[in-house]
């Protein structure tokens, strides 16, 4: 492959490319294989950041065990700091009941504490972290020994944050994308908001000089067309879309649904966003053209947001609502024939693939919120794209891992029978489909042929060594003529190509 001022200049055999570059530096990869470098589709860089730096909870098994850790980081810990922790699970635990604030009072004291659910959705927040929000009671969301939701937990949240110095978000934000860079990643879409670290956030994000490049999109609902266009240029984002939630997550019992948790009878979890409000943002973007888009993951706000569409393609027609790539995050349960219609209107589906690695399966989280039936109908990757829903694949990091092969075979391993897709559409979902859902329509982006920018990574396979034989056959190629499988062998015990180096535009930011 040749590469002259960042873009694909030419592919061919070695002998062919000597003779005709003469004059070319060339790099003797050594057996790593190159494929064109990844997107992640849908991340939370401060978050990751905080959650690479920060108390990892993720290996708590069991509340006394989670406490434990907590007391340990504490310890640790200057008094005057903030403990910022993430990844509790309950789900798994023998007896899957969160501690209480006492509890976590008890091995922290006075400290200020803020300890996200793995989802993000809820969090353990120490007394001395509550009593910076004035009026917390009377919030949303809000109780007195349990984990915090909805309203509350946003405002917790942001007192948490406003304890960080700028040099500490700053920090977190070059560690979440030199992580990325280090997974092959070269482009992410930051899904900001109001809600989730605030403007603030998203402009000092903005002017963070990395080789990653950083594709928003702010989540706040307008009402006009005006409304919308004003603030796409004030926040400098790609579309008004991302989180704008619609409702919570099924771990945190907030995702919003048609019938009662199978575990907590008396819920069917929160509707974050009242549906006049999603018509009314979905028309005003429609109107101006801009991307427009909203967190939704249960089968009430699927619907909701269905019906909303409805009402725009009615009003403006079907060709008008594909043009302004509108994409809907996680969309986790959703029937044929409302994926029929997201196919025919050209709405993208963001979706996160680990997410069923994580929580599905019988004995999994899904299954213990919504029951075996309900549950195996989640993240229906197959049916999306057999109704010609365009796919893009992220991770939700920090609630997943930045590892986009992880996500590649969590699509093709998925653990209800039928619904996985084949490793190369999974491949694709997670490479050409995260510019194709950023607006880029050049058919080449994404890809690695003449023309295409030369944004690509290379891998340890463990097929080939230095020594090897250049005419030496490896196991697998992106290139349909070799022959052999298009990609790494994917199964649960495979190991995962490790990245050696990542290209962007043909420099290297990462190796």
């Amino acid at each position: 492959m040749a590469v002259r001022d960042g873009v694909v200049a030419w592919l061919g055999s070695d002998a062919v490319g000597r003779d005709q570059f003469p004059d070319a530096d060339v790099v003797d990869l050594a057996g790593g294989f190159v494929t064109p470098a990844f997107v992640d589709a849908h991340v939370h860089l401060t978050e990751t950041g905080l959650s690479l730096v920060g108390l990892d909870l993720r290996a708590a098994t069991s509340r006394a065990h989670c406490l434990q850790l907590i007391a340990a980081a504490g310890a640790a810990a200057h008094p005057d700091q903030l403990i910022w922790g993430h990844g509790w699970d309950e789900t798994g635990w023998p007896e899957p009941v969160a501690p209480t604030t006492a509890e976590l009072d008890a091995v922290v004291g006075e400290r200020q504490v803020y300890l996200a659910r793995i989802d993000v959705h809820s969090a353990l927040a120490s007394t001395g972290l509550r009593r910076r929000v004035a009026g917390l009671a009377e919030e949303p969301g809000h109780v007195a020994q349990r984990p915090l939701v909805d309203d509350a937990h946003h405002r917790v949240r942001a007192a948490a944050r406003e304890l960080l110095t700028a040099d500490q978000r700053r920090q977190a934000r070059l560690g979440a994308l030199d992580a990325a860079a280090a997974h092959g990643v070269v482009a992410v879409h930051e899904c900001a908001g109001p809600e989730i670290g605030g403007l603030r956030d998203w402009q000092e994000l903005r002017d963070v000089d990395h080789g990653v490049q950083v594709i928003g999109y702010w989540g706040q609902a307008v009402r006009t067309a005006a409304e919308a266009v004003e603030l796409r240029a004030e926040t400098g984002a790609a579309g008004l879309a991302g989180d704008l939630f619609v409702d919570g997550s099924l771990g945190s019992h907030t995702a919003w649904l048609s019938q009662p948790y199978t575990d907590a009878p008396d819920r069917t979890g929160t509707r974050q966003l009242d549906p006049d409000a999603v018509v009314a943002h979905l028309m005003a973007c429609t109107e101006a053209g801009v991307t427009a888009g909203f967190h939704v993951i249960g089968d009430a706000a699927v619907t909701a947001v269905i019906t909303a569409f409805q009402q725009v393609v009615d009003r403006f027609g079907a060709p008008a609502v594909a043009r302004c790539g509108h994409r809907l995050e996680h969309v986790e349960m959703i029937d044929a024939a409302q994926a029929a219609q997201l196919g025919a209107w050209g709405v993208i589906a963001s979706v996160q693939p680990n997410f069923d690695a994580l929580w599905g399966g019988p004995d999994g989280m899904y299954a213990r919120r919504l029951g075996v039936e309900r549950a195996g109908n989640l993240n229906p990757l197959a049916l999306l794209a057999s109704q010609g829903v365009p796919l893009a694949f992220g991770s939700d990091a920090p609630v997943t891992t930045l590892n986009p092969w992880a996500t590649v075979r969590a699509a093709t391993a998925h653990r209800t029978p039928g619904s996985a897709i084949s490793p190369r559409a999974a491949f694709a979902a997670a490479t050409r489909g995260g510019w194709r859902a950023a607006g880029v329509h050049d058919g080449l982006t994404g890809t690695l042929v003449p023309g295409a920018p030369a944004s690509y990574a290379v891998w340890d396979t463990g097929e080939l060594t230095v020594s090897a034989p250049r005419d030496a056959v490896q196991r697998w190629s992106t290139d349909p003529r070799s022959r052999v499988p298009a990609l790494p062998p994917l199964g649960p015990d495979d190991p995962l190509p490790q990245c050696r180096r990542t290209v962007r535009e043909g420099r290297v930011i990462h190796g």
